[in-house]
């Protein structure tokens, strides 16, 4: 790809930001500093909704990593306000198709011979396109076909120089969150650099189709004992980093409910399988599908599948995207899972904070009471009920904690967010499949089942926490006698720093702060009238001198 095409890409990124980032500014921070603050929070909704709905402009037209970018700030709830949420999360990966010459090209290439050397029939017209990669269907040869057991695949392919615009795209996007970090209100409530970091790692590894596929192969052991369970084999020989040939599985996909009853079968069995693999997903293997929406979900009647097992099978595919859950993080989600099993606040606010969920900042005492509240009225409603709840109920709810919904002291880890994600995709497919499906039904036995384990733990938990407990009483008493002994000596000192002069720099501080917002209010007031009334524009200007000069002039008398 042409240097001059991804540098113009590279400005494009930045240069939308930077309108965004300098509207921001402009209502938020020198609005309110002209006594305007109500104007601003009057139509920072709408501001906000527009300029989604221009990112998305932005997105669809430049492809590549764009798309996927407006995808993660649609699932960001715990950062961003729902109008700019609620926008972008129609945005489908679907972009144009690539040419078949160019795909062509990419396939060979990583094979170093041509489509023919390997396949019986390559279909030209792609089953599906998105903006890392295309999907075609094919046949293996009869020699390969015998080898692996089936004939029918799918072969997916790379853009062709996605790798050079990934690159670029998380080029621009880190010169942009180097901007956010300099943003307090930004910066004390999401860490940008590690979201970034994390965002791009997950991206590089959706395109790295070898890691799909070892993805595939470990999630297909994990439900090797499970009939109902079914994943597409690999053809590691027709498979590199930029493509990737797997069995077709193609079926009735989740979304099509006429199909699936049409088939005979169950509806209510499909959401409760479903619901029992993302469990055991979370909790026992760690290891979950962090993309399963109907498209890549498809449920396989007997017919499709070896007699003698289960009536038809779920079939699941596309593990490009795909997240680990450390031991640690599984024990947080044990204590939230057993809390909601059981209604607990108290032990729901313990594992948000082994999540790492909770701000230091954060009231423990008002989540706890709102927790509390959420599971009297609201637990144990299956989602058709929730869904009937009377709006009105629910906004007197959130008025009750209108101080936490303000605070909103979360930040949600970037592997907790992609779970949150499925487990949110999920909930929707299985009350789709079942209108009366019962999330809390499914949950509750499960919560008790861990309860159960750790009950069966309990002996060596009391044994540890009782031998540190034991050890603080042993130093308490030495400790407490040394404080006391230097109070009656009139020796405890108290190490503070010298408030009244902190005092006297913050006050300087905030001063020239609130002369300079001035200098720049004068500064860009006056730019915005040059053009509608040019004597005014031009007065505002000079006006701004008077603000800076005195603050220059007062540094060098008092010093920094």
């Amino acid at each position: 790809m042409k240097t001059s095409a991804l540098r113009a890409r590279y400005w494009r990124i930045v240069i939308f930001f930077a309108g965004v980032t300098a509207a921001f500014i402009w209502w938020e921070i020198v609005m309110r500093r002209l006594g305007l603050g109500a104007l601003a929070a009057r139509t920072r909704a709408e501001r906000g909704r527009r300029t989604a709905v221009r990112f998305r402009g932005l997105a669809i037209s430049m492809g590549g990593l764009m798309i996927k970018v407006g995808q993660f700030l649609s699932s960001r709830l715990d950062v961003l306000p729902p109008e700019i949420t609620r926008e972008l999360a129609g945005l489908q990966d679907q972009v144009p198709p690539v040419e078949f010459a160019a795909v062509r090209e990419v396939a060979e290439s990583e094979w170093a011979l041509p489509l023919d050397e390997h396949f019986s029939w390559f279909d030209e017209t792609p089953l599906a396109a998105a903006s890392l990669g295309q999907v075609h269907r094919a046949r293996l040869r009869p020699e390969d076909a015998a080898e692996q057991g089936f004939v029918d695949v799918v072969v997916k392919v790379q853009r062709p120089h996605i790798q050079e615009i990934i690159d670029v795209d998380l080029e621009a996007l880190r010169r942009v969150g180097g901007w956010m970090e300099r943003y307090r209100p930004i910066r004390e409530r999401a860490d940008v650099r590690a979201l970034l970091e994390e965002f791009a790692a997950t991206t590089l590894e959706e395109v790295d189709y070898l890691a799909e596929g070892g993805n595939a192969e470990t999630f297909a052991a994990n439900f090797a004992d499970d009939a109902r369970i079914n994943v597409p084999r690999i053809v590691w020989e027709l498979s590199g980093r930029r493509v990737l040939t797997l069995e077709d599985v193609a079926a009735i996909k989740l979304g099509d409910h006429d199909a699936i009853t049409a088939a005979g079968i169950e509806r209510t069995e499909v959401a409760q399988v479903l619901a029992d693999t993302f469990l055991q997903q979370i909790f026992t293997d760690g290891f979950f599908h962090a993309d399963p929406h109907p498209g890549n979900l498809f449920v396989t009647p007997a017919s499709g599948v070896a007699t003698g097992g289960p009536e038809w099978k779920l079939t699941f595919i596309d593990f490009g995207m795909v997240g680990d859950v450390p031991e640690n993080l599984r024990a947080g989600l044990r204590d939230v899972l057993i809390a909601a099993g059981l209604r607990d606040g108290s032990r729901m606010v313990a594992g948000l904070k082994r999540l790492d969920v909770l701000l230091p900042t954060a009231d423990l005492a008002l989540i706890e009471d709102a927790v509390a509240k959420v599971f009297d009225r609201f637990g144990g409603l299956r989602m058709d009920e929730l869904q009937e709840l009377d709006p009105e109920e629910v906004v007197r709810f959130g008025l009750q904690f209108r101080d936490l919904l303000l605070e909103l002291p979360f930040q949600v880890p970037e592997n907790l967010l992609l779970l949150g994600r499925s487990m949110g995709i999920l909930s929707g497919i299985c009350t789709g499949l079942d209108p009366e499906f019962d999330i809390w039904g499914t949950i509750t036995p499960y919560a008790t089942q861990l309860l159960d384990e750790e009950r069966q733990n309990l002996p060596q938990t009391v044994v540890t926490e009782a031998l540190a407990l034991g050890r603080l009483a042993l130093v308490l008493p030495r400790r407490a006698d040394r404080v006391l002994k230097l109070a009656e000596q009139g020796q405890l000192k108290v190490a503070t720093p010298s408030l009244s002069a902190q005092m006297r720099r913050v006050e300087r501080s905030v001063s020239r702060l609130n002369v300079m917002v001035l200098f720049a209010a004068l500064l860009v007031a006056g730019a915005v009238l040059m053009t509608s009334e040019p004597g005014l524009g031009r007065l505002l200007m000079g006006m701004s001198v008077l603000p800076l000069a005195w603050t220059l002039v007062s540094r060098l008398r008092r010093g920094p």
